[in-house]
């Protein structure tokens, strides 16, 4: 009988470990699927019809200068990223921010994001907690404390506009 019980946790467990954190549904506008909930960047690149994710990674080339800058300050930082599988901006920006963090050998593993429907809601209560208003969302936080963001779209390019806020930050 104990082996029965222990067998059917072991069991119970691998199902439960194997579920997807987030849910999916299609966008009606788009036809894209919409991962909505916790997501991770494998999530990103396992799934096949997300073509637009490796087509945007590979025509990224970061600037010199801007990734040298990073190489030794990015770290120091924790992010939080939302975005939209349906939304263009998030098709164009988070495969080039993956990219960049690859480079830069970013704890990539333990960055929370979030994908969400066209209403900004994630299966919890990140939108309101994170004030989300438009995707893509990146923020950068230092020690708790959020010291900036990138929201929908880029001033001059994903790596410059991480340096900018860095170097604003007043450590």
């Amino acid at each position: 009988m104990k082996y029965l019980l222990l067998a059917a946790l072991m069991i119970a467990g691998t199902y439960a470990v194997a579920q997807k954190r987030y849910t999916v549904t299609t966008d009606e506008k788009t036809g894209f699927y919409v991962f909505k909930g916790p997501i991770t960047f494998r999530d990103l690149t396992g799934e096949k019809t997300f073509t637009w994710f490796n087509e945007s990674m590979q025509d990224y080339k970061p600037d010199y200068s801007d990734l040298r800058f990073l190489t030794d300050r990015l770290g120091n930082y924790d992010m939080v990223i939302f975005m939209g599988t349906w939304c263009d901006d998030s098709h164009y920006l988070i495969p080039k921010l993956y990219a960049l963090l690859k480079k830069l050998n970013y704890p990539i593993a333990k960055i929370p994001m979030y994908g969400v429907d066209r209403d900004k809601n994630t299966n919890g209560d990140e939108k309101e907690r994170y004030k989300i208003t438009k995707v893509p969302t990146i923020i950068l936080y230092r020690e708790g404390r959020e010291i900036g963001r990138i929201t929908e779209s880029v001033a001059q390019s994903i790596e410059h506009d991480l340096s900018d806020i860095i170097a604003t930050d007043k450590q």
